[in-house]
């Protein structure tokens, strides 16, 4: 019988920004795939002849109703991968291989019922959510397809998390990369060679991740890695079930806000800008966010180490780690400000080639950025609660930009400054989220620094939260 392979115990010894570079570099190296993902979709949707000014358009439309569905893999996925880690670095290895099963049955419940109650009434979500004649098929044929294979894609990439919290971060990265390789070169086959637009793209995307999954699950199921399903591979423990829903509510309603605030900014952008204006909208979101999944594969590299030593009681190396990950976030987050202030139609460009909307986009580009350098501290902030299972702070941080600041601007703005209102929202919020951002953590680095590395946290109340 072979060995069975080590816990990652490194988490807890190696040093701080060895560890980040370990983690980080693979899952940078992923979200950035995973962005290019997104975009390669956009760019050849964007050039399909005649109506592509429509598709990517329509494309746009179908985001909120996307970040419903993410909001639902997040609830499960992260929840585990943050139960994962804590309890990798309190060596109980039997309950994490229950929380893998767990992931299994609860992705495969809530899947089916979100894509059976939203096929049944698609037509007039993607109306509530800013679609027009001119967009709804577009919208429609694309979006049919993805929730058709909405349960694989939950699977996909909540494994894909764990595979990267369970020590396995090379292995994470080359699923993603091989998604994305392989997606660019199935879509102009499915989009152009077989004449099949905007559905062409969604088959392309769901196909790849069901060959990503299909070797995830083997992976998983390898009993000489110290992380694998249990037997019976189905089964559904509610005490680990609550646990992990309860720390992944914090990203699930992170992204349900991104669901309510992309629906009211499609519909503002409708109201004072027509289509092309919500076209404009989903080039600069596909834009900006390849910089945010950066930010996001630091937070990735974060997340188990913080959450590691966290259980570990190692309070000095969660400090460390946290200020490591805000210096590399707030230079990719600069970067991103500069080319959109600088460059944006060079940016725009790549996606469209009709003049009117890449005159809007470039436009909103350097609207909505302007403030774009201050979102990595606030990124990192909102990550690090949720690593460490402080889920209240995890929850009002994300909640506080989405809903508390982004949310009101967009409906009072527009009625002074019309379409322009909507892009000016988002500076504003960026920087009175920061602001909150730091309040937290300051005070909960002043709680730290009162306990020694070993003592429980709970030593100075009813815990460190």
């Amino acid at each position: 019988m072979a060995e069975q392979k080590a816990a990652p115990t490194e988490l807890g010894k190696l040093k701080i920004s060895t560890l980040l570079k370990m983690y980080a570099v693979p899952g940078i190296i992923a979200q950035t795939a995973a962005s290019l993902y997104n975009i390669v979709d956009s760019v050849y949707i964007g050039h399909i002849k005649d109506v592509g000014h429509y598709a990517i358009s329509g494309l746009a439309v179908s985001f909120p109703l996307m970040n419903l569905s993410a909001a639902l893999g997040t609830l499960v996925g992260v929840g585990a991968m943050t139960l994962i880690s804590i309890l990798l670095g309190q060596k109980n290895y039997d309950t994490a291989g229950k929380v893998l099963s767990n992931v299994l049955t609860l992705n495969v419940i809530i899947g089916l019922i979100f894509t059976a109650l939203t096929i049944a009434f698609l037509d007039p979500i993607l109306y509530f959510f800013g679609a027009s004649e001119n967009t709804l098929p577009f919208a429609r044929d694309y979006m049919f397809i993805i929730l058709l294979g909405n349960v694989f894609t939950h699977l996909y990439f909540g494994f894909n998390g764990i595979i990267r919290s369970a020590g396995h971060p090379k292995v994470a990265m080359g699923l993603t990369l091989f998604t994305v390789i392989s997606n660019a070169i199935l879509d102009p086959v499915f989009i152009f060679v077989l004449d099949l637009g905007i559905r062409g793209a969604a088959i392309a995307t769901v196909l790849c991740q069901m060959m990503a999954l299909t070797y995830s699950l083997r992976f998983l199921a390898d009993k000489n890695n110290f992380l694998h399903f249990p037997r019976p591979l189905f089964q559904l423990d509610w005490r680990i079930a609550r646990q992990s829903l309860a720390i992944g509510l914090g990203p699930f309603l992170m992204n349900s806000a991104a669901c309510m605030v992309a629906l009211f900014i499609n519909q503002q952008l409708r109201k004072y800008g027509g289509d092309l204006a919500i076209g404009s909208y989903g080039i600069v979101n596909r834009f900006t966010m390849l910089f945010a999944m950066i930010c996001m594969g630091f937070n990735q590299g974060l997340q188990p180490i913080a959450g590691y030593n966290y259980g570990a009681r190692q309070y000095g190396r969660v400090k460390e780690i946290f200020i490591l990950t805000c210096k590399w976030e707030l230079l990719v987050t600069t970067i991103c400000f500069l080319l959109s202030e600088l460059i944006p139609y060079t940016a725009v460009g790549i996606f469209t080639n009709d003049p009117a909307l890449t005159e809007k986009a470039a436009r909103g580009m350097r609207i909505m950025n302007a403030g774009f350098a201050l979102v990595g501290f606030g990124m990192v902030s909102s990550n690090f609660f949720q690593c460490l299972g402080m889920v209240k702070k995890s929850i009002f941080l994300s909640l506080s930009r989405q809903l508390i600041f982004l949310l009101p601007l967009i409906y009072t703005l527009p009625g002074v400054w019309g379409e322009d209102g909507v892009w000016i929202s988002f500076p504003i919020s960026d920087l009175l989220n920061v602001v909150v951002s730091a309040i937290l953590i300051v005070n909960l680095f002043k709680k730290f620094n009162r306990l020694q590395d070993g003592q429980d946290a709970h030593i100075l109340g009813s815990n460190v939260e």
